[in-house]
């Protein structure tokens, strides 16, 4: 059997863009890469964006209509392609969300996703519009957090753009990778891949008005960090840290980072999560497991607040694998850290826009 283009373009013909009634063809969603080799052929499919939600049921269709309309013996490989609408230099990123808190940590294992998740939750419950991104394109954690795995986030047109609607729970909008790869599989992708995924979650999305947007950014020091300070003026940072010294070790690089010259991010404070244990059967005891008060003298050290020392409780724990963040109990212990957390990290955001002015993303010189 000869393979000849024209029988490959019109076997792709047939499979249609959900929703459009258009074919991916007549959609220019083909790219003109087209090769054959016996019965060898690949191509690649372009996308608006990687989180796209049909790519991979679009590639699964084309290689299905080949086999069907030309022959099942044929080898399909089919890569894809994402062109991005570039933004005019005068558009303001995310125009109507007041303020950004980036919650990050100097190394991972510290509990900074579920501060992260638990201050978005507080701050929602105190009577704020409140967005959560999750930042970690290899690890990310909000969907299992806040009992939102199924969640499969659609597009819907706003001023002529198709823009991702964010998942909503416990009051807040949220959007994560975890929305669009499957939980079982490991995201195998370069840094500049992963990049680009987080620009489409930040500037791609509908986030509408928001008082907070929370940023639960990986732990350490990496590309995602370079990607959201050189695309978004980050309001300030929230550190988190467990006592230990090896913890503060990590912990003084990442605020560098965000008081390098550059970069230039304000700090909010410190939270020291895991900062003593206390067993239930006995309320008035406490066990220092990671050591004591390490975050608090780095806080005084580095010249900033100490926001709020967060104990080590099987309830928060217990809250992130359930899906319900331990915030949602205003009246239990630690659901009154967490408000309290929230009331000093506004107060603390209240005080760097008096004081400061709006932080400016990176600009990249060449």
């Amino acid at each position: 059997m000869e393979l000849y283009p024209q029988l490959i373009m019109d076997a792709l013909q047939t499979v249609r863009y959900p929703g459009t009634g258009k074919n991916i063809v007549e959609m220019g969603m083909v790219e003109d890469d087209l090769r054959i080799a016996g019965l060898s052929v690949s191509f690649s499919l372009i996308f608006d964006k990687p989180t796209n939600p049909f790519l991979r049921s679009l590639v699964k269709a084309s290689e299905a209509a080949i086999h069907a309309y030309v022959s099942k013996d044929v080898e399909v490989s089919i890569s894809t392609k994402t062109v991005q609408q570039p933004r005019k230099e005068d558009d303001k990123l995310l125009p109507e969300v007041k303020n950004i808190i980036a919650v990050s940590s100097g190394k991972g294992g510290v509990g900074k996703s579920t501060v992260a998740a638990n201050l978005a939750v507080a701050l929602a419950q105190a009577g704020y519009k409140v967005g959560l991104l999750d930042c970690d394109i290899f690890g990310p954690s909000v969907p299992k957090m806040f009992h939102t795995e199924d969640a499969r986030p659609w597009s819907e047109p706003v001023n002529g753009r198709d823009l991702i609607v964010p998942v909503r729970q416990y009051g807040i909008q949220m959007l994560s990778i975890g929305y669009f790869v499957s939980p079982e599989q490991a995201t195998l992708w370069r840094g500049s891949m992963a990049s680009n995924a987080l620009k489409q979650l930040i500037g791609e999305a509908n986030w509408g008005a928001l008082d907070y947007l929370v940023l639960d950014t990986p732990p350490g020091t990496s590309d995602i960090h370079l990607t959201l300070v050189q695309t978004l003026g980050i309001t300030g940072a929230v550190i988190v840290s467990t006592p230990q010294e090896v913890a503060l070790a990590d912990a003084r690089k990442g605020i560098n980072m965000y008081q390098n010259e550059k970069v230039n991010v304000p700090i909010l404070g410190l939270v020291e999560n895991m900062a003593w244990f206390t067993p239930a059967q006995h309320p008035d005891e406490r066990y220092y497991i990671f050591g004591q008060g390490g975050v608090e003298r780095l806080a005084q050290e580095m010249g900033v607040e100490l926001l709020a020392q967060i104990p080590l409780v099987q309830d928060i724990r217990q809250g992130g694998d359930d899906g319900m963040p331990a915030a949602l109990n205003p009246t239990s212990l630690q659901g009154q850290a967490f408000a309290e957390l929230a009331r000093r990290v506004a107060a603390a955001t209240e005080r760097r826009n008096q004081e400061l002015p709006a932080t400016e993303a990176v600009k990249i010189k060449h």
